[in-house]
Order: structure tokens, then C-alpha cells, then sequence
């Protein structure tokens, strides 16, 4: 179970922060998220659209990032198995993992969805599947190479990387795509992902812990007996499906929102643009740094409050209506608490991880964090028009208390008392992790 350690001086932190470990977790966010939309979101749907695709095929185009919510399936083999004889277990598939991505990028570009939709289909799927796989990887690596109060901080980077990712692939390749061919487009995104290839050969392993699985059958039942062993295993689940389900809902109905009180696309697209990624980074970072100083369990509770007091900025909105620094400031404040509480959410995620089944038991969490958004976000457009604009970002605000009260059950072992506390130190570059 995670706790926290004792706090770390701000030099502590700076040395942290300038180091190897958290310059690898940022490019590897980079090359996390890169080619998420490139088979599953705005760039594919720009070409099928272009294409004469009918909206019907491009919508069933959702199904193919399928793999991102059935990873937890195939994580056991990359846990037990290491594909390249002296690479280690996680830069072995990791290196092999980058290679077919690169290829099945550049191979999704070499399709023409004028001709053999099939063939566009299968390619789109197997980039989703080598990137979800991918995904698996890094998380663990991540896991596995920073200390417990470091997951934090290497949280932070690996989501702002992988932000910067997702707006190269999405945004660069909308405007790439208004200057070269589609085909083209996909070759130079496919050569973008290099970067994260040099990382995985310039970074080291993370020593293996003992006690990993030995045979396929002890990498898919072990991970989940383990975990099921713990005290409140049950309960964290249930916090995992909980914790962020207020925001969600709130960003489900953002758009028609802002459409509702009279805002313009292209106002709604700056100040989104403007002041919402810059305030995720913020946030992002803040958080990191933060968790640091106050420990995890005190960085949940104080950003997940946050988080609730951020979506205060969407009822202001709705009162005041059609008002541009309303709106900057119902963005900014949502997103840089947002920002804070999915870095400490990623964090404790990764803490609740046994180093011997990091891959198979950080998938199972990750894919969980996907269900709320399926199943909550469902009925919000009714909520809303039941409720009205003021009465549904409330509702919103209300939602996360559930998460918060989980969170309480939690802290005797979270939260240590002080003096039983013992530091843990900082990984060598080796990335020695614990059992």
C-alpha cells in the first residue's frame, strides 16, 4: 500500500525535477500520446470525411480504440516475458512495441480509404493496439523507475508530454493536412515518434523485482489475487471509478454550454485553446510539485476540493452569460485544478501497484478509469435539461463528494503517523523499485 513519505526540501525537489528520470517520463508522455488520435480521433475523421466517408462508418470508427479499454487483457505477457535478450523486460518491449508503431503509422498512411475501407480500418486498429500496448509499458516503467513520492511529479510530466502529443498529432496534422496529402501527413507523425525510440534506447532498466512471475499462469492469476488480498481493496477500486466522475460530467456538456449562452465556435476555440491547455500544464505541474511537499493522501483531498470549487466558475458563467472573461475564467479555473487532481490521481494509481505485476495491475486501474465516462456521462444532457445550467454544474460540484468521503476510509495507511515515517530514497538511475 502507498504512503506517504517525509516531505522533501525544495532544493530536494529541484534536483528531482531537473533529473534523467523526469525527462524520460516527459518524452515518454510525448510518445504516449501522439498516435491516440491518429487512429481514433480528429486526423482519421478529417480523412474519411474528406474521403466520402458517410458520418455512420466514421462514428463506428470509435470502435477501433477498443484496445486502450481491453489492454489489461494481454498486460500479463508483458509482464512475464522480456522479447530481446539484454534490453530487460520493459525496454525489450518497449523497443519492439515503437518499432511496429512507427511501421503501422506510416503503413496507415500508405491506405486510401477511396478504396479498401477494410484495409484503412485494420491499420487504424493495429496503430490503436501497438500504442495501447505501448501505453502498458510506459506506465509500468514509469511505475517502476521513481520512487513512491515521485509519482507525483513523474505523473505531471508524462501527462503534459503526452498533452503535447495529442496537440502536435491533432492540431499539427489538421494543419499539415491543408498543405501535403494525408498519406504524407502520416509519414512525418510516424517519423515524430523517433524521439521516444531514442529514449527507450538511451534510458535504463529498472531493476526487476523479485518475485516476478515465472510462468504465464502466475502472470494472469497472481496480479489480481494479490491485489484482492488487501485491506480495502474493494473500496480503492470503487474510489478509482469515483474520484474524477464530477468533473467528467461537467466536461461532457461544456460545448453545448457555451453554445447555449451565445458563445462562437471560434470564441469557444481560442479561449479553450488559450487558457485551457495552458492551465492543464499549470496544473499539471503544480500538482506534481505540491505532492512533493504534502504527501499524496493530502494532495488528493486538497485537489480533489479543488477540483470541486473549479466547476463554481461554470454556475458564475451561467449567471452572468455571454461574457468572455467569464468564460476565461470558468476555463482556466476548471482545468488547473483538473490539471492538479488527475496528477495526484495518476500518482496514486501507480502507487497501488506491485512492482512484480506493474504492467498487468496499472492496466487493470487504467482501464477502469474509462468506465465513469461511458456510464455517467450518459444521461447528462437530461440531467442538465431537468436541472438547468446552474442546477446540473451543482449536481456536478455534489458528485465528487462521494470520492472525497472514500478517500477518508484510506488515510491510517496512507498517512502514517509522522514519527513512524522513514524516507524513502530516490531510485539510482537503475530505477531499483521495492516489492
Amino acid at each position: 500500500m502507498p504512503s506517504d513519505s517525509i516531505h522533501r526540501s525544495a532544493r530536494d525537489i529541484l534536483r528531482v525535477f531537473l533529473s534523467g528520470r523526469m525527462l524520460t517520463a516527459l518524452l515518454m508522455g510525448f510518445s504516449s500520446g501522439l498516435p491516440l488520435l491518429l487512429a481514433t480521433g480528429s486526423v482519421l475523421q478529417a480523412w474519411l470525411t474528406e474521403a466520402g466517408v458517410d458520418l455512420g462508418t466514421i462514428g463506428l470508427f470509435a470502435l477501433v480504440g477498443l484496445p486502450y479499454t481491453l489492454k489489461f487483457l494481454w498486460a500479463p505477457l508483458l509482464d512475464r516475458f522480456a522479447p530481446i535478450a539484454g534490453m530487460g523486460r520493459r525496454r525489450g518491449w518497449l523497443l519492439l512495441i515503437q518499432i511496429t508503431l512507427i511501421a503501422a503509422i506510416a503503413g496507415l498512411g500508405l491506405t486510401d480509404p477511396t478504396r479498401s475501407l477494410s484495409l484503412v480500418t485494420l491499420a487504424a486498429f493495429l496503430v490503436s493496439f501497438f500504442s495501447a500496448s505501448q501505453d502498458i509499458v510506459i506506465d509500468a516503467y514509469r511505475r517502476e523507475s521513481l520512487a513512491d513520492d515521485e509519482q507525483g511529479l513523474g505523473a505531471s510530466l508524462y501527462v503534459n508530454g503526452y498533452r503535447v502529443g495529442l496537440l502536435i498529432s491533432s492540431g499539427g496534422g489538421l494543419i499539415l493536412a491543408d498543405l501535403i496529402p494525408f498519406s504524407a501527413v502520416y509519414g512525418v507523425m510516424a517519423a515524430a515518434m523517433l524521439p521516444g525510440l531514442i529514449t527507450t534506447l538511451l534510458c535504463v532498466e529498472p531493476q526487476v523485482a523479485t518475485g516476478t512471475p515465472r510462468t504465464l499462469r502466475e502472470a494472469v492469476v497472481q496480479p489480481f489475487v494479490e491485489y484482492f488480498s488487501r485491506q480495502d481493496a474493494g473500496l480503492i477500486l470503487l474510489f478509482v471509478l469515483l474520484y474524477k466522475v464530477g468533473e467528467m460530467m461537467a466536461s461532457q456538456m461544456t460545448t453545448p454550454f457555451y453554445l447555449d449562452l451565445g458563445f462562437s465556435k471560434s470564441e469557444i476555440g481560442t479561449v479553450v485553446k488559450l487558457f485551457g491547455f495552458w492551465a492543464t500544464v499549470i496544473g499539471g505541474l503544480m500538482g506534481g510539485v505540491l505532492i512533493l511537499r504534502l504527501g499524496l493522501y493530502r494532495a488528493l483531498w486538497t485537489f480533489g476540493v479543488l477540483q470541486a470549487i473549479g466547476l463554481i466558475g461554470f454556475v458564475i458563467l451561467a449567471r452572468l452569460g455571454h461574457s468572455l472573461p467569464g468564460l476565461a475564467l470558468a476555463i482556466a479555473s476548471e482545468n488547473l485544478f483538473s490539471g492538479m487532481a488527475t496528477t495526484a490521481y495518476v500518482a496514486f494509481m501507480a502507487t497501488l501497484t506491485n512492482r512484480k505485476f506493474t504492467a498487468t495491475q496499472y492496466a487493470l486501474l487504467s482501464s477502469l478509469m474509462g468506465i465513469p465516462r461511458v456510464i455517467v456521462n450518459t444521461p447528462t444532457g437530461y440531467l442538465a435539461e431537468w436541472l438547468g445550467w446552474e442546477g446540473f454544474f451543482l449536481f456536478c460540484m455534489v458528485a465528487t463528494v462521494p470520492g472525497l468521503w472514500l478517500l477518508t476510509r484510506f488515510r491510517a495507511w496512507m498517512e502514517p503517523a509522522r514519527e513512524a515515517m522513514v524516507a524513502e530514497p530516490a531510485p539510482a538511475v537503475s530505477g531499483t523499485g521495492k516489492d
